[in-house]
């Protein structure tokens, strides 16, 4: 896959959507110092590629009942790797589906509110056809867990650098020109 490249207008406004993906094209506009169509033409752009996927909340499962985070090493056979992965995905607790290099073939990532859930997933997992074994790893502690990724310390990075460098507002209409 080829990375689509974005500008530090682009990154900017990025950032902005992460940190907080109700604040309102004004505000970003207001923000970064650049004009509101700016803002609307670069999001409705980063939409287009695919950039940005859509919008939603972080929830904090566990305050939901969801106590259990389970990761799941899975070993499938006869090349139907893929095949299996969507079914898995397809589950209502799994949260991620990952193939991976190593021993095993997927690990996924899954949510549940009692062991009772997280048996009948297991099952249910064994249950799949060429499904051949899952290694499953309760998850005592979490120490970090932000869907937001690696992006967020690059953009603030690249918002302290905008932070020290006062520009004066410009008046562009979604160009890139």
């Amino acid at each position: 896959m080829v990375a689509v490249e974005l500008d530090e207008t682009d990154l900017a406004i990025l950032g902005e959507l992460i940190e907080d993906a109700r604040r309102s094209y004004r505000e970003i506009a207001k923000r970064l110092n650049i004009s509101v169509g700016t803002v609307a033409a670069r999001v409705k752009r980063m939409e287009a590629l695919g950039v940005i996927k859509g919008y939603s909340a972080i929830v904090d499962y566990e305050k939901l009942g969801y106590d259990l985070t389970v990761v799941t090493e899975v070993t499938v056979s006869k090349g139907r790797l893929l095949e299996v992965q969507r079914e898995i995905s397809l589950i209502p607790n799994t949260v991620a589906v990952y193939d991976v290099t190593g021993t095993i073939d997927s690990v996924v990532v899954s949510k549940f509110r009692n062991r009772q859930e997280v048996s009948n997933f297991t099952k249910k997992l064994l249950s799949i056809p060429y499904v051949e074994r899952t290694n499953t790893h309760i998850v005592l502690t979490v120490v970090k867990e932000d869907p937001r990724g690696p992006l967020l310390k690059e953009l603030g990075k690249l918002q302290a650098v905008r932070e020290r460098r006062p520009e004066e507002p410009r008046e562009e209409v979604g160009g890139y020109g």
